[in-house]
């Protein structure tokens, strides 16, 4: 299941926040301390979060330490399913 949750993040990533749909991202790779996403683009992932996996998102945790890569993005979103 967090497969999926992964799969699905990356492709929204690359998709419509990078417009780079080949882009590849891994679990592990940095999104907000690498420079990959910008603020505005980590609210779009936010609201994307919130409504395609129906969990609630806290303003506090839109940092480096949340939501830096997938892997830490799908283990919250995971444990509030």
């Amino acid at each position: 299941m967090t497969e999926n949750i992964t799969a699905t993040l990356a492709k929204f990533i690359a998709e419509k926040i990078l417009k780079q749909a080949n882009k590849v991202i891994t679990p592990d790779e940095s999104l907000i301390s690498s420079g990959l996403i910008d603020s505005f683009s980590l609210m779009d992932l936010a609201l994307f979060i919130e409504d395609t996996f129906n969990v609630r998102i806290e303003d506090t945790e839109l940092n480096a330490q949340t939501f830096d890569n997938l892997s830490q993005l799908t283990e919250l979103i995971a444990s509030r399913q």
